[in-house]
């Protein structure tokens, strides 16, 4: 699954740095993940980043976009090919 930032997001500015494929970005209100941009990290660490550095743990797994591991592979892959 790609990832999603909830609205007890605050802001803080440290998950957009963190991901390697650029998928987070400022939203109007709160910061976004581009669902296809995002592997969860996978083919560039073993958890996500965003995850990992959030204050406030609002960033859970996107209900909306489910993907299996290898499905995250193959769009990293994409994701590194287009590069």
């Amino acid at each position: 699954m790609a990832l999603m930032i909830t609205d007890e997001c605050i802001n803080c500015d440290v998950c957009e740095p963190e991901c390697p494929n650029e998928a987070i970005y400022p939203g109007d209100e709160i910061y976004e993940i581009d669902p296809n941009l995002c592997t969860e990290c996978v083919g560039h660490y073993d958890e996500p980043q965003c995850q990992q550095v959030c204050p406030v743990d609002c960033i859970p797994l996107d209900p909306d976009h489910k993907e299996t591991r290898e499905q995250l592979m193959t769009k990293y892959e994409a994701l590194m090919a287009a590069k």
